[in-house]
């Protein structure tokens, strides 16, 4: 066993992970953290971004030990300090980004990601940047206007086939 501590959300938490532990099963079974959602264990859907030093990396990707002395931040720290939804949060909730919610978690750690590096992306780039967090509901529409709308652009009415 290996002691592990990180900062997360804030705050410090540590423990005793085995070697193959992954950061996301850390963050949910060791942490309680549930929010970092595990859908493929094999980095192909997205569901278990967080940011690691303020980068977005996929959780089960990433080893817990790998993760010592790292600043992690995971969905259930994205809300403002009051507790009120973050601008992406409420953005996807104004412009229904989610449907059955088991992708919303990695989709707006990866939006915050995006955002951050780049402020006013388009459509496009939205897009693709998206193509590691796969949504099995929404066809992707209402997310990407989310993001648009977190952004500060303008996001056109939605229309009665989204």
């Amino acid at each position: 066993m290996t002691s592990v501590t990180m900062t997360v959300n804030g705050k410090a938490r540590s423990g005793e992970v085995e070697g193959r532990t992954l950061l996301s099963s850390f963050l949910r079974d060791q942490l309680h953290l549930t929010g970092t959602h595990v859908g493929c264990d094999t980095s192909q859907c997205g569901a278990c971004v967080v940011h690691v030093d303020g980068e977005a990396v996929k959780a089960c990707t990433v080893l817990a030990a790998d993760a010592d002395g790292a600043e992690v931040t995971t969905i259930e720290g994205m809300a403002n300090a009051d507790g009120s939804l973050s601008v992406i949060q409420a953005a996807f909730q104004e412009h229904h980004g989610l449907q059955c919610g088991f992708c919303t978690p990695g989709m707006v750690m990866s939006a915050a990601a995006l955002l951050k590096d780049n402020p006013k992306p388009s459509e496009h780039e939205i897009r693709e940047y998206l193509e590691g967090n796969i949504c099995r509901c929404t066809g992707y529409h209402n997310i990407v206007k989310a993001i648009l709308a977190a952004s500060g652009q303008q996001v056109a009415p939605p229309m009665a086939a989204e």
